[in-house]
């Protein structure tokens, strides 16, 4: 049994395969009763069009691009199904990538999905991924969305998380419950999140006449396994240290765990803040109290903005910012 193409569609509803392609693609003038025939023809046969040839005459593919620099990580996951869900309320489809945290493959990721003709691209980047290495390939593709931190290009966007505001915050309310020795599990050094983090976390500490030590801060990989083991060195080198904000939840869970290991209760021998609100941060004991980002707002307003891109192609969009919010649970 072969597929229904648009000349069966023409042959049963006795038109020509030109009709029945200006009935799929909404153009030109027609009747609307023969629109009405061909349009019952086409789902009492079940045809469906090809959405290459579609993209020929529209110009249009009506899909987009997505890439992470991390699925495994729930933060980029989250936003990776809220905006697969926004794009499918618009009439879209996702192309989805994943890079590992390789700017080669990001790059090569964009250029993938320009030869496929995706709409618009949404791309979490890595730190790798500069403005200078994607430049030559904006000034040909556009629009283009980036998510978390933002690169600057007539054809790009941005849609970024209040991370300094949220990490000053979150600081603030550890020494408004009395603690004035806080380290920080910092996260990779050439990220630019963990500049912001850090300025916060700076910041709240100066703002209330503590000093901001650099040997109380503990760099890597944001992963749990790394929080679990910069929390045993910094509190072996520093005991005094009573509260710990991190770079991100993944490593203020294996905060968590290394102050369970060493005997220290959490949140009375060491209270412990992490960032992103991922699921899990809710599961462990004690539940850990955290900077919450808006995942879903991430995607969604991502998703939004490339829409307004389509339709405005030569004007330029300032950043969007969506709130980080401080959850107060257990574990501070």
């Amino acid at each position: 049994m072969h597929p229904v193409t648009m000349r069966d569609v023409a042959k049963k509803a006795l038109v020509s395969v030109r009709t029945v392609s200006r009935v799929v693609n909404g153009q030109g003038e027609i009747t609307q009763a023969t629109r009405d025939r061909v349009t019952a023809t086409i789902e009492a046969l079940g045809y469906r069009p090809s959405k290459v040839a579609r993209a020929l005459v529209t110009q249009h593919s009506d899909t987009i691009g997505l890439v992470v620099s991390d699925i495994a990580n729930p933060f980029f996951s989250e936003v990776a199904r809220a905006t697969q869900q926004a794009a499918r309320a618009a009439g879209y489809d996702v192309f989805f990538f994943n890079s590992d945290s390789s700017w080669e493959e990001e790059l090569r990721a964009l250029h993938s999905l320009a030869d496929h003709g995706v709409d618009g691209i949404i791309i979490a980047p890595s730190p790798g991924l500069t403005a200078e290495r994607i430049r030559p390939f904006a000034d040909r593709f556009h629009p283009i969305v980036t998510l978390v931190y933002p690169i600057a290009h007539s054809h790009i966007s941005s849609v970024l998380a209040e991370i300094r505001k949220g990490a000053r915050t979150a600081v603030e309310y550890l020494i408004g419950q009395g603690h004035n020795r806080i380290g920080m599990l910092a996260g990779p050094a050439a990220n630019p999140l963990l500049h912001w983090r850090v300025q916060g976390y700076r910041e709240a500490l100066m703002g209330h006449g503590l000093e901001f030590r650099t040997d109380w801060l503990s760099g890597g990989p944001a992963t749990f396994e790394r929080g679990r083991a910069s929390t045993c060195d910094l509190l072996a080198q520093h005991p005094q240290i009573t509260a710990l904000f991190a770079y991100n939840d993944l490593l203020a869970l294996g905060a968590i765990r290394a102050c369970k290991e060493l005997g220290r209760r959490v949140p009375d021998d060491c209270a412990i803040i992490g960032f992103d609100d991922i699921p899990a941060a809710d599961w462990v004991s004690p539940a850990l109290t955290t900077v919450r980002v808006d995942k879903r707002g991430l995607g969604a307003q991502a998703m939004a903005r490339i829409l307004e891109m389509l339709h405005a192609p030569d004007q330029t969009f300032p950043p969007i910012f969506v709130p980080a919010e401080l959850l107060r649970r257990e574990s501070a």
